[in-house]
């Protein structure tokens, strides 16, 4: 059996021990550090290179530096995006923080097998994506092991695969980039008690770097039964000449995370938002990931970069849940030797391996063209992925707490065991040539060809089997056309397509005369089409001085042959994918950012208006539309359950003195349909969940020679306030005991009350600063 969690939790330790000592205190205090003028440019394709300067970029590209993340006390990336960036909402469909479902311009990124996924999302320029649903587990990606971020918006098909919404880029730290060590550890709300240790330098001769971190995250939740335990470690070693640079960095997590899902209005009311439904509902994830990257420089104009990567992943799930097939007109009885053995409860397991590796390589050309300033980026690549996926259903019985136990008894209908293998190969191009010193156009281009070969262990073969192998290719173009006439002001125009080929759990689950429960009961289907997302997006930005800029961006994507998950039982997860025809998501942005002497701050609006534009009909039992056989109608035009459409998000920061700051994020939501009133019809309880604004704080004290203490304040005003929700039905009676009788009840994702934590850091053999620099 794996030790990995020993194994992280020993290396932290060692990490923390190694940097309290007085020897690298004292070596990290001696280093000189030589501060150079820096100018940030936005990489455009997933490989970090030469970049181009952002006025160059056709897109309203928002970027943030592992330092604002640091200061806000952020626990993951995906918390810091929902608080800080515009156009980023979340849905705590799984309710617990380091689960989020992450969206942007109406476009998903979640953890939740199922959850159609229109977002990539990159590390050092690999695709996390997992190859299994294209789910991104956001607990795999250390935040403390992160130098910055950058969100391109829109189907830019440069970045691969499942970019229909946007791309997120994230790049670690190296020592070269982050020299120095710190250690931090805070406590706090709900049993919380967390620590993190770093550390980078750079060898004598400039030739070597290295750095390494470690997290540590332990609490009890602040719903019941719902404790959350995660390791994490990350470490990179480098080395460069005038022309060369290499380094290899690996990633390692051993993380245990609990989360208890919806709650039913009436829990809400009557056992109080901290309640759950039915437990447990354990997700075990391990990953060790290493990934080589290169870059080679073949002259002043011409470099060539790449990276190979492994991944080797596996999750288990153990879920405690109400059993779908118990008949409430039949006796409760849990006997499984009765002839009316009638069981109310299942244990529902899953377990998979994934193995993935690839590479990609691209050069870089920066000749003039035509005797004007001209970027020419080629390159391809390969990504393999390896999953065994297998699940089984025990049947239970369940207990007065709303636990199970199991009775010995599985349910074969729901057994599963597959092999899925992904394959995509791809090529890619990207020209920015300068037409004037005032206009660039840019032209892309990438093709993809993607294989899903999947093998039922089960059902080898018949009409019943999984087995199966899917080819999908596509290529898709991008045109961009950029104007400044001055430093201070430039305005674009863009249109891009994108695709994302359908999953192996997508395939699996396509009949709706055969559904399927998330998030993996298959059954043989009809192939599916790819996604194919058309975007097209045209804005302004620019600066009215010297510390105040400005952005504003309108932008249309619609969907073509939009996978989604139709429901036909909210509550058990039953249903099946479908080709729907065309969504489309459209809106606008507006940002600005300023300083004033102590004080900085930032205002970001989005308004997100995501609709269907095709008619349909799709099984929503719970809606009170539905005929008599549970079905519903949506019209083109109907608005897209879980998308608030305005979007409010505001932050500042103060520095009381240049040793303390203070800062704020108020983030204001409106109201969003729920799932399963996908027709926006529904009257009742649940039709909607309300809209909601939220007040964060945070704070920084600097004291003697690199000592911090810093604390954080969630949910100021204790705002009572829902993220998601669905239209469902329970077996339970609002006191939470067991009637066997079904009721419909609208089910509601709770944001987390009022927390605060407080901690202490300590830095060495970083570059001084003060409050005047944060954020």
């Amino acid at each position: 059996m794996r030790n990995t969690q020993f194994i992280l939790k020993s290396t932290v330790a060692a990490v923390i021990a190694v940097l309290a000592s007085p020897q690298f205190a004292i070596a990290a205090d001696e280093k000189q550090v030589i501060e150079t003028k820096k100018i940030e440019v936005i990489s455009t394709t997933p490989l970090q290179g030469v970049g181009l300067p952002l006025e160059q970029i056709p897109a309203n590209v928002q970027s943030a530096k592992g330092e604002a993340i640091e200061q806000q006390g952020s626990l993951s990336i995906a918390d810091f995006m929902s608080q800080n960036l515009i156009g980023v909402n979340v849905n705590e469909t799984q309710n617990n923080p380091y689960q989020p479902d992450v969206n942007f311009r109406g476009f998903t990124a979640s953890p939740l097998l199922g959850t159609p996924q229109g977002l990539s999302v990159f590390v050092d320029g690999v695709r996390v994506n997992e190859p299994f649903g294209d789910v991104v587990n956001w607990d795999l990606i250390p935040v403390n092991s992160l130098a910055g971020m950058s969100l391109i918006p829109g189907s830019n098909p440069v970045f691969g695969l499942n970019t229909l919404g946007g791309a997120l880029s994230l790049q670690t730290k190296s020592g070269r980039t982050n020299p120095g060590g710190a250690i931090e550890a805070y406590t706090g709300s709900w049993g919380r008690k967390a620590g993190s240790a770093e550390f980078g330098g750079v060898s004598k001769d400039g030739s070597i770097d290295y750095f390494i971190s470690g997290n540590v995250f332990s609490e009890d939740g602040w719903r019941d039964a719902s404790p959350s335990d995660v390791n994490q470690v990350f470490g990179k070693v480098g080395w460069q000449d005038e022309k060369n640079e290499i380094s290899l960095s690996i990633t390692g997590a051993d993380n245990k995370l609990i989360g208890n899902g919806l709650l039913p209005q009436d829990f809400i009311e009557n056992l109080g938002r901290e309640s759950i439904f039915t437990k447990p509902d354990i997700t075990k994830n391990d990953l060790i990931f290493l990934n080589l990257t290169g870059s080679h420089w073949f002259n002043d104009n011409t470099q060539f970069s790449g990276n190979i990567y492994l991944r080797d992943a596996h999750t288990s799930t153990y879920n405690g849940d109400l059993n779908d097939d118990y008949d409430d007109g039949i006796a409760l009885d849990n006997d499984p030797t009765s002839p009316t053995f009638n069981p109310n409860g299942a244990i529902n397991t899953t377990k998979s391996t994934r193995k993935g590796a690839g590479f990609t390589g691209q050069v870089t050309f920066n000749q003039d063209l035509f005797g004007r300033k001209n970027q020419f980026i080629v390159g391809g690549g390969y990504d393999y992925g390896h999953t065994e996926f297998s699940q089984k259903s025990q049947l239970a019985a369940l207990t007065a707490s709303r636990g199970v136990t199991g009775l010995g008894v599985f349910n074969d209908d729901s057994e599963v065991n597959l092999r899925g293998i992904n394959r995509t190969w791809s090529a890619f191009a990207t020209d920015t040539h300068s037409l004037n010193e005032m206009w660039s156009l840019t032209l892309s281009g990438r093709y993809n060809t993607t294989t899903v070969d999947n093998s039922d262990f089960l059902i080898p073969t018949g009409i019943d089997s999984l087995s199966g192998r899917h080819t999908f290719n596509r290529f898709n173009p991008a045109v961009g056309l950029s104007f400044t006439p001055n430093k201070d002001l430039t305005a674009y125009v863009s249109y891009n397509e994108g695709s994302r080929a359908p999953t192996a759990i997508e395939l699996g689950c396509a009949n709706p005369n055969n559904t399927c429960k998330l998030p993996n009961a298959f059954a043989g289907d009809p192939p599916l089409d790819q996604v194919v997302a058309k975007t097209i997006e045209t804005g302004l930005r620019g600066n009215l001085s010297n510390s105040l800029s400005w952005s504003a961006a309108v932008f249309r994507t619609e969907n073509h042959n939009d996978i989604l998950f139709v429901a036909s039982d909210a509550v058990s997860g039953e249903g099946y994918f479908n080709n729907f025809g065309k969504t489309r998501r459209q809106g606008l942005e507006l940002g600005v950012n300023g300083k004033a002497e102590r004080f900085t701050w930032g205002v970001g609006y989005s308004y997100v208006d995501a609709t269907y534009q095709s008619s349909e009909s799709i099984v929503s039992a719970n809606n009170s539309t539905a005929d008599v056989n549970g079905v519903i109608q949506i019209k083109p035009g109907d608005r897209i359950p879980g998308i608030p459409k305005h979007q409010l998000k505001l932050r500042g920061n103060f520095a009381v003195t240049p040793a303390w700051s203070v800062g704020a994020n108020v983030v204001a939501f409106s109201d969003q349909y729920s799932r399963g009133n996908e027709n926006n019809d529904h009257e009742g309880d649940g039709a909607k969940v309300k809209g909601y604004a939220v007040v964060n704080m945070d704070t920084r004290y600097r004291f003697g020679k690199g000592w911090q203490v810093f604390g954080r304040l969630n949910n100021v005003f204790d705002r009572d306030y829902n993220t998601s929700g669905l239209l469902g039905e329970t077996l339970f009676n609002a006191n939470g005991t067991f009637s066997g009788t079904e009721s419909e009840q609208a089910f509601y994702a709770p944001g987390a009350p009022r927390a605060g934590w407080i901690g202490v850091r300590y830095e060495f053999g970083k570059p001084k600063a003060t409050a005047y620099d944060l954020d």
